[in-house]
């Protein structure tokens, strides 16, 4: 994993991640995402949440299902 950018304003903190996915019979592909966390008064994690975008990140690097996938998203969501 590759910590792109970490921001922290008051108690909380944004950390902007790539991470690779390796796969047996497909070449690797970046998931990319960011956490928030939030600190209580003592600086430890309370609440974190991650965000990422799954289904696109990877299925976006198969080759038999990615021309699958952007034709279904562009077709469902312009």
């Amino acid at each position: 994993m590759k910590l792109v950018k970490v921001v922290q304003q008051g108690n909380d903190i944004i950390i902007e991640w790539e991470m690779t996915i390796s796969y047996k019979k497909y070449p690797s592909s970046i998931l990319y995402g960011f956490s928030r966390l939030t600190l209580n008064e003592q600086g430890k994690i309370i609440e974190q949440r991650d965000y990422y975008d799954l289904w696109g990140d990877i299925f976006d690097n198969i080759p038999s299902f990615g021309k699958r996938y952007r034709k279904f998203m562009k077709k469902k969501f312009g």
